[in-house]
């Protein structure tokens, strides 16, 4: 795609330097997860404060420009980016939007695809697997043209989020190169499954069970998953059980290994994406679909270092609320008397200025927060790179001498 063409070109704003490859393609999420702490932890260090006086000091802390990514330094290339995912908003998935809601998932689908031919789906999978390998920024930036429609939102963001990442952080290379490409392109459809009836924030208290398999080839999983999104048509889930009762581990399930959807949930918003139970009876996986990680390591995938704040898919969303707010608020009459009527207007106007003043501030936080991020995997690259460098150049001695 033309619009893309220029990622290999991308710069970060911060260094001027080419920000390739921002999303590690070759390490697992807990080893970059490491390195990420590691990078931060001088900072946290130094920061942690001592005296309410000293937790405030950072507001007297100067701060130069160049120090804080806002939405003014996404480059020409980012916009292009935003303005295709906007314009696939508008023109092909706002006119649907009875059709949607009324939950045709073929639909759904079918606009999927087309994202995915647009390299939508394709941001945060690495280049090795048919993806772009963006950075943060990028990937939060469309996420927040998506969001325009919240319910396809939904529907895009559980597909390229927790349904495609698990596999991008934690999955073996053969795992990869199954999925991923298919992911990117649309042609599979992802979902993640952690919560149960019983264990919502406390995913460990799960009680959906693999077992090994007689003869050592398949883990055969029963249980039951509840409120997943995608649930009524994805084709592969991530699905978290404990390996004979104890190990919690991630699987890569597809849905004709015996996944079974149950109803739609009934909900107060955002009926145009899926949100049904899923049923495991006796699923057989093959024992090559086990995440790489399992037993008390996997609990490093509900801390993975997915840093693109949830709040970017709905910014759209928010925005648009808020101005149908204000509108109506400036019609809305609750009274006759027109000193009062006139008071209430004012009142109003100030909280919509104010609502407004919040959405900025918001805004700020998050573009500011992802701007760290990339720089923080900038520098994990770059001393992988100097690393790289150096142990070359020892070999190169060794060989030599």
């Amino acid at each position: 795609m033309a619009a893309v063409a220029s990622r290999r070109d991308r710069v970060s704003t911060r260094s001027g330097r080419p920000a390739a490859s921002l999303i590690v393609s070759n390490d697992s999420g807990l080893a970059l997860q490491t390195k990420l702490r590691a990078y931060f932890k001088p900072w946290r260090q130094q920061s942690r404060p001592s005296s309410k006086a000293e937790a405030a000091s950072f507001s007297a802390t100067p701060v130069t420009a160049d120090q804080v990514f806002t939405r003014e330094d996404l480059s020409g290339a980012q916009q292009m980016f935003g303005r295709i995912a906007e314009d696939f908003m508008r023109t092909e998935v706002l006119p649907r939007e009875k059709d949607i809601y009324a939950r045709d998932w073929p639909l759904t689908r079918e606009l999927l695809l087309q994202a995915g031919e647009l390299d939508l789906l394709r941001v945060d999978i690495p280049e090795a697997y048919g993806g772009l390998g963006l950075d943060k920024v990028s990937s939060a930036y469309v996420g927040e043209q998506i969001g325009i429609m919240p319910s396809f939102a939904g529907s895009l963001g559980a597909h390229t989020a927790i349904g495609t990442l698990p596999i991008v952080y934690f999955g073996n290379a053969d795992q990869k190169a199954r999925y991923l490409p298919l992911l990117a392109s649309g042609e599979m459809v992802g979902a993640f499954a952690l919560t149960e009836s019983g264990s919502g924030s406390d995913a460990l208290a799960a009680r959906t069970r693999a077992t090994l398999s007689a003869d050592g080839t398949h883990y055969i999983l029963n249980g039951q998953k509840m409120w997943i999104t995608n649930g009524g048509f994805a084709d592969v889930f991530t699905i978290f059980a404990k390996v004979d009762g104890e190990q919690f581990t991630a699987f890569i399930v597809e849905r004709d290994m015996g996944v079974v959807s149950g109803r739609e949930e009934p909900k107060l918003g955002l009926d145009g994406s899926s949100t049904t139970a899923l049923i495991l009876d006796n699923v057989q996986v093959p024992v090559g679909k086990r995440a790489r990680h399992g037993g008390p390591g996997s609990q490093g995938r509900l801390q993975h270092p997915e840093p693109r704040p949830a709040q970017t898919r709905h910014a759209q969303h928010r925005r648009r609320k808020a101005g149908i707010n204000a509108r109506y608020s400036l019609r809305r009459r609750t009274t006759p008397v027109w000193a009062s009527d006139r008071r209430l207007r004012d009142d109003q106007a100030k909280a919509g200025r104010d609502g407004r003043a919040l959405l900025c501030v918001g805004d700020a936080m998050v573009y500011r927060t992802l701007g760290d991020v990339d720089q923080a995997l900038e520098a994990v690259a770059e001393t992988e790179s100097e690393q790289s460098a150096q142990d070359h150049r020892r070999l190169r001695r060794r060989m030599l001498h």
